[in-house]
Formats: structure tokens, C-alpha cells, sequence
């Protein structure tokens, strides 16, 4: 389904929260199409969070609108289609795991029988299994994370937010969610994830925005932040130092060789970014003119923690203790 096709869950217009300070999220506009995940990244204190609460109806903004499925944010119809885990999540430590999760059905108004069945999925699906029978002091906060999840699941919302699902996870438990998290996306829920676990994000989502002191710097799909630089990788022998500074010389391409120590074949692995494929073919006619064995050429693949640093880089951020 292309972009165009998918009907919008979320559209902002010029939202904005404004506190004091110049905090909050300032101007934001973006649209989120049905069946999409959605990352929304930055760095701490960027707005983030304001933005999301504002999203779910928590905040009033200060200006500009904003609809999930047509309805305003806010309004009761755009709350009973949605789910949501906050990134600071509090439950009753007196009560049960299956006890947080029937109130949260009978705030949901969901009928006592749906309710037993969802919960009792849900408990297993999330990984919290019987130990749903114990009381949640008595949880880890990774578990009591993933209790927060089955909450935002419960009443089989069509959209999801959720701020800093995996934060308190260890790594099996961020792989066992992030498994559940694109078992989702694949059945055609919406999902609006604000995480620092940018791994999490460049797998799950299929489009990010960065957000820095409250504003988007830029958003796009994740497959072109990836490629927006073209970086490779060349495996050639008999290359000598002043071969490498021949070509950069020439080519005036950023061209590294960061193990100058050859392998058994008498080869080295060099690095290149180029902007247009015409650069890397040039490149590989050098190599070759030069009288050096060209092996192998490797695209490699920009990890989306590479570009939120490069993009982020150089500017001023509010940072979480301002």
C-alpha cells in the first residue's frame, strides 16, 4: 500500500505546547498513515514526550490541531481507538498483575467475558505468564513494563503509543517485544514509538522525524536515512600507503583504510563515501589503472545511530538538566 492509499491516523498541524523556558514542542506538523510505525526521536528534554501527551489527550495544547482517525486529540472518540504506555508508568503495588489489568478493562467498559480471554493472552503474550497472580511490588521494572503494555493492549487498539516501551528491559525482553511489536505492525496496527533504542526503531519503523528543542529538524522514511549516504567498503590488494593518498588525492573522496595490515591474500579493506555511484565507478577504474587487485565492493548500510549523531551534531540541545 503506498503512502498515498493509507488512510491518516495522525495529522498535526502546527502543534504546540509551550512552557516555560521555551520547553514543550513548538509547530509540529505530520501525518501518520494506517498499518505505519512511526518513530519520533530526539534527544533528552527535545519535546518528545510533551508532543505524545498532547497526542493522547493528557496536555492542552497551547496552539495549532491535531486528529486521530478525523476526531480531534483529546476527544472521547479518538481515546477509545487508541493504547497507551507512558514512558513514566506507576501501577497499584498492592495488586496483582491480573488485577492492574481488570481495572484498566473496566475503565475500558470491555465485557467480562472478552476480558478474561484478552487478559489471559495477553499475560502469556507479553511474558509475564502466572506470575500475573503476583502483586506488582514484586515485579522488576522490566516486568512492570511489560505490564504496562498489556495495558495499552487490552482493549485491541487500532493505534499505539508507546514512549520508551523497552527502556527498563533487559535484552531478551527488548527482543521478545520488539517480536511482538512487528507481529502488530503486521496485522495492521498503527504504531507511534518514542525510544532512544535506536536499533529498536531502525528495525520496527518505517518512518522517523527528529525532534530537537521542541522542533522537527527533519523526517523521512528509515530505507532513505539509511541510504542518504552512500558508503562502501572495497577489499583490494597490493594497495601501498602512497597508492591510498594517490587516490584521494585524485578523487577528493573521503577515502580511509582503517587496518593499513594486509590479510593472507595481501589485501586491505579501504572505505569510501561517495555521493553519486558514478564516484565509486571512477574510483574502481582508478584502482584498476593503478595495477591493484580490486576483490570486493561492499555497500554498507548507515546505521540510524550514525545519523541522528550527524544530523544532531553541532546544534544546541536543551539536554535533560536545563
Amino acid at each position: 500500500m503506498t503512502e498515498t492509499e493509507r488512510e491518516t491516523v495522525i495529522r498535526t498541524d502546527r502543534l504546540t505546547k509551550h512552557y516555560s523556558g521555551g520547553r514543550g514542542c513548538h509547530e509540529i506538523s505530520l501525518t501518520v498513515g494506517s498499518g505505519e510505525a512511526f518513530g519520533f526521536l530526539g534527544p533528552n528534554g527535545a519535546g518528545k514526550s510533551t508532543f505524545v501527551k498532547s497526542l493522547v489527550g493528557l496536555i492542552f495544547p497551547t496552539s495549532g490541531t491535531g486528529t486521530l482517525f478525523g476526531a480531534p486529540i483529546g476527544s472521547l472518540e479518538a481515546r477509545r481507538q487508541i493504547g497507551y504506555l507512558p514512558e513514566l508508568y506507576r501501577y497499584q503495588e498492592w495488586l496483582t498483575g491480573e488485577e492492574v489489568l481488570w481495572l484498566h478493562a473496566k475503565l475500558c467498559k470491555l465485557d467480562k467475558s472478552y476480558a478474561r480471554k484478552r487478559i489471559d493472552s495477553l499475560l502469556m503474550d507479553v511474558g509475564i505468564g502466572k506470575r500475573g497472580r503476583d502483586r506488582v511490588k514484586q515485579y522488576s521494572k522490566g516486568m512492570q513494563q511489560r505490564l504496562g503494555l498489556a495495558c495499552a493492549l487490552l482493549n485491541d487498539p487500532k493505534l499505539l503509543f508507546l514512549d520508551e516501551p523497552t527502556s527498563a528491559m533487559d535484552p531478551i525482553g527488548r527482543y521478545e517485544v520488539r517480536g511482538m511489536l512487528q507481529q502488530l505492525r503486521g496485522a495492521g496496527k498503527t504504531i507511534f514509538l518514542n525510544s532512544h533504542l535506536l536499533e529498536d526503531v531502525e528495525m520496527i519503523c518505517d518512518r522517523v522525524a527528529l525532534l530537537n528543542n521542541g522542533r522537527i529538524l527533519t523526517q523521512g522514511s528509515v530505507r532513505d536515512v539509511l541510504l542518504e549516504k552512500s558508503r562502501w567498503t572495497l577489499r583490494v590488494g597490493g594497495m601501498l600507503p602512497e597508492d591510498l593518498e594517490e587516490l584521494i588525492e585524485t578523487t577528493a573522496l573521503p577515502i580511509t583504510c582503517p587496518d593499513p595490515n594486509p590479510d593472507a591474500a595481501g589485501a586491505v579493506w579501504i572505505e569510501v563515501e561517495a555521493a553519486e555511484e558514478e564516484q565509486l565507478g571512477w574510483l574502481n577504474t582508478l584502482i584498476m589503472e593503478r595495477g591493484l587487485t580490486l576483490y570486493e565492493v561492499q555497500r554498507m548500510k548507515n546505521r540510524l545511530d550514525e545519523w541522528f549523531m550527524q544530523t544532531l551534531s553541532g546544534l544546541d540541545q536543551r539536554g535533560e538538566r536545563e
